[in-house]
């Protein structure tokens, strides 16, 4: 997963999905995964929740690499959200297929906080929401889609990019939220350290 160890982007995740949008950038990062609980705290709501995970992630990874200027520190976490539960992710088949059952012909929130730390520069970050629609789905689609591998791992038992495609009817807001990097808000943070995007695509024709 990790590219080339020296590049100065360093993504705090073990997310592939991430790592594949950060390389559809033309951006090259080394991958080394925050190691934190991820435990929602009593009361805590969902923007706190995954505003606070996303940034001690970022000051987990800036702990293993130490006082490093040259080094560049994005992390993010996303939550599937229905009201002010949050939906994490799946432990086994019937617990996705909770998960899925209660998502079924309903809307629900997907929220992503992304945080670019190191350098120079304060840390910094962005909180994103896109609404999604799913249709109604039955009890033996869910648990064809769990048997397919696509749910472990993935907020809420499902994933946008993937299979889980043919449960979404529509979606209001960012894409790329859904998928777990908000690109956007993503670029904005990193032009603070003086990093273009399309200037990192110019570099890799």
């Amino acid at each position: 997963m990790t590219t080339d160890p020296t590049a100065s982007l360093v993504l705090a995740s073990a997310s592939p999905r991430r790592l594949e949008l950060l390389q559809q950038l033309g951006l090259q990062v080394s991958v080394i995964p925050a190691d934190i609980d991820e435990t929602p705290l009593p009361n805590e709501g969902p923007r706190e929740y995954v505003s606070r995970v996303s940034v001690e992630k970022a000051i987990a990874v800036q702990a293993v690499l130490g006082n490093s200027e040259n080094k560049i520190i994005i992390a993010a976490d996303t939550s599937v959200v229905i009201g002010r539960q949050i939906l994490g992710k799946p432990q086994d088949a019937e617990d996705c297929e909770r998960m899925l059952g209660s998502l079924s012909g309903r809307e629900h929130s997907v929220l992503s906080s992304v945080v670019v730390a190191g350098g120079r520069v304060p840390m910094a970050h962005r909180l994103c929401e896109t609404r999604v629609w799913m249709r109604e789905t039955t009890r033996s689609e869910r648990a064809a889609y769990w048997a397919s591998g696509e749910p472990v791992g993935k907020a809420g038992g499902y994933a946008i990019q993937g299979l889980g495609a043919v449960f979404v009817e529509r979606i209001e807001g960012n894409y790329a939220t859904v998928v777990g990097l908000p690109v956007f808000e993503l670029s904005t943070l990193l032009a603070l350290h003086g990093i273009d995007l399309l200037g990192a695509l110019g570099d890799c024709k």
